[in-house]
C-alpha cells in the first residue's frame, strides 16, 4: 500500500471516530429537551440524567478491555469496524424504541459495547501502516475525529431535534451510521500488503490469552492507563454537562448553545495536529511532558471558567482549555506503540481505553451529586480541574521514569 492510501485509511478512521462521537453526545443535548425528559420520566433529576452517560461508558469499557483481545486474534481491524458499525446504527435506531428509563439505560450500555474496540482497531492499524518515527500525526489526525464529533455533534443533533424531534433525530444518525460507515470501511480499511501469518495450530483461546498476556505487560502501563483515565474523565464530564452549564445557568438558547459548546473542540482540533507533529520531532522520553504542561494548564483554565460570569471570559476559558486538553491527545497512542508487543497492540489500548472509561464512566454521575449538592452546575466543573492535576502528576512521573539514565563515566 503506497503512502496515499495508508492516509485515506486514517482519514476513513477519523470520520468513523466523527460518527460515533455524535451518537455519544446526543443524549447531551437531549437532556435539554423537555420532551425526551418527559417520555421517559427523567424530570430535572441530574443525577439520573448523568446516569444515561455512565451506562454507555460502562459497556464501552468492559467492550475495550475485554472484547479487543478476540477481535485482534480472530478478526483483524477490518471485519471487526464492518461489526461494530453494523450495531451502532442498530442500536442507535433502537434507542427511541425503549419504553422506559430502565430499557433506554441498557440500549445506552450495548451501543457503549459496539463501540468500545474503536480506538483499538485504530490504532492497530496505524501500527500496521507506520514506522515508529511517524506515528504521531497518524494518531494525532486520526484522534481529530474525536474533537470533530463533539464539534459537530452538538449543533447537528440539536439542528435534528429542533427541526424533526428527538425520536427522528435518533433515526437519522442511525442511517448515516449505517451508509457512511460501512462505505468508508469497505473503501479505505485494508490490511498492509504483507503475507498473512500461518494460521496458529493453538486453540482460540489459548492465541486470545497470549494476546491479552502481551498486553498487560507493557512497561508503565499502569502510569499511561492512569494519564488515559484523568483525560477520558475530563471528556466525558465536559461533554455530558457542558450543555446544562451554558442553558440552565449561564441562560444561552438552544441556538447559542450549540454553537458555544462546538467551538472548544474546534480549538482542539488543531491543538492535537500539533501535539502528534511534536512528538515526531520529540525524543522518546520527552512525550510525558506533553501530559504535564497541558494537564496544568487545563486546571487553571477549567478553575477561570467556574469563576467567570461574562460571556467573552467563558468562551476565551472554554477554548484555552480544550485546546491545551487537546494537545495531549495523540501521545497515549503514540507511546503505546513505542512499548507494546506489535502482536498485542491493539489489546495493549484496549487495556487502557477499557479501564480508563470504566472509571471515567462515573464522572458524569459524580458531577451530578455535586451540583446537586452544591446547587449550581459550574460546581462540578471542579471534579475537570482534579483529572488534569492526576495529568499533571502522573506525566511528571512518567517523564522521571522513561528520561534515559546517564553513563556510568558522566555521573557525579
Amino acid at each position: 500500500m503506497n503512502a496515499r492510501q495508508r492516509w485515506y485509511g486514517v482519514f476513513a478512521l477519523l470520520f468513523l471516530i466523527v460518527i460515533a462521537y455524535v451518537d455519544r453526545v446526543n443524549i447531551a443535548v437531549m437532556v435539554v429537551n423537555p420532551d425526551f425528559l418527559h417520555h421517559f420520566g427523567l424530570g430535572d433529576n441530574r443525577v439520573h440524567q448523568g446516569t444515561l452517560m455512565t451506562a454507555f461508558l460502562l459497556g464501552y469499557g468492559l467492550a475495550a478491555l475485554l472484547l479487543t483481545p478476540f477481535l485482534e486474534t480472530l478478526m483483524g481491524y477490518r471485519r471487526a469496524l464492518t461489526l461494530s458499525v453494523l450495531l451502532w446504527a442498530l442500536l442507535t435506531a433502537a434507542s427511541p424504541l425503549a419504553g422506559s428509563v430502565l430499557w433506554l439505560l441498557l440500549v445506552r450500555a450495548l451501543l457503549g459495547v459496539s463501540e468500545g474496540p474503536l480506538f483499538s482497531l485504530k490504532t492497530m492499524y496505524i501500527s500496521d501502516h507506520f514506522a515508529a518515527d511517524e506515528l504521531g500525526k497518524p494518531n494525532a489526525v486520526s484522534a481529530l475525529g474525536v474533537s470533530l464529533g463533539l464539534a459537530l455533534g452538538f449543533p447537528l443533533v440539536g439542528f435534528l431535534m429542533a427541526h424533526f424531534g428527538w425520536a427522528m433525530s435518533f433515526y437519522l444518525l442511525a442511517a448515516f451510521n449505517l451508509l457512511a460507515g460501512l462505505g468508508l470501511i469497505r473503501a479505505f480499511i485494508r490490511p498492509a500488503q504483507s503475507a498473512p501469518p500461518p494460521r496458529a495450530a493453538t486453540p482460540v483461546l489459548a492465541r486470545v490469552w497470549r494476546t491479552f498476556s502481551d498486553a498487560w505487560h507493557t512497561p508503565m502501563l499502569g502510569w499511561i492507563m492512569l494519564v488515559e483515565i484523568a483525560t477520558l474523565s475530563y471528556l466525558w464530564g465536559s461533554s455530558a454537562w457542558l450543555p446544562a452549564y451554558l442553558i440552565d445557568e449561564k441562560g444561552f438558547s438552544i441556538k447559542q448553545m450549540g454553537a458555544m459548546a462546538s467551538l472548544p473542540f474546534i480549538v482542539s482540533i488543531g491543538a492535537k495536529y500539533l501535539g502528534g507533529a511534536l512528538l515526531d520531532r520529540m525524543q522518546r522520553h520527552q512525550a510525558p511532558l506533553i501530559f504535564a504542561v497541558g494537564g496544568g494548564a487545563t486546571a487553571l483554565c477549567v478553575a477561570g471558567l467556574i469563576n467567570s460570569a461574562q460571556t467573552g471570559w467563558i468562551a476565551f476559558f472554554l477554548l484555552a482549555a480544550n485546546a491545551c486538553w487537546g494537545l495531549q491527545g495523540a501521545a497515549i497512542p503514540t507511546l503505546l506503540q513505542h512499548y507494546a508487543k506489535p502482536q498485542a497492540v491493539g489489546s495493549a489500548y484496549g487495556i487502557i481505553n477499557g479501564i480508563g472509561n470504566l472509571f471515567s464512566a462515573f464522572i458524569p454521575l459524580i458531577m451530578g451529586l455535586v451540583m446537586a449538592a452544591q446547587g449550581t452546575v459550574s460546581s462540578g466543573f471542579a471534579v475537570l480541574i482534579a483529572s488534569q492535576l492526576v495529568t499533571l502528576l502522573a506525566g511528571g512521573v512518567l517523564f522521571g521514569k522513561m528520561r534515559p539514565a546517564r553513563p556510568l563515566a558522566q555521573r557525579p
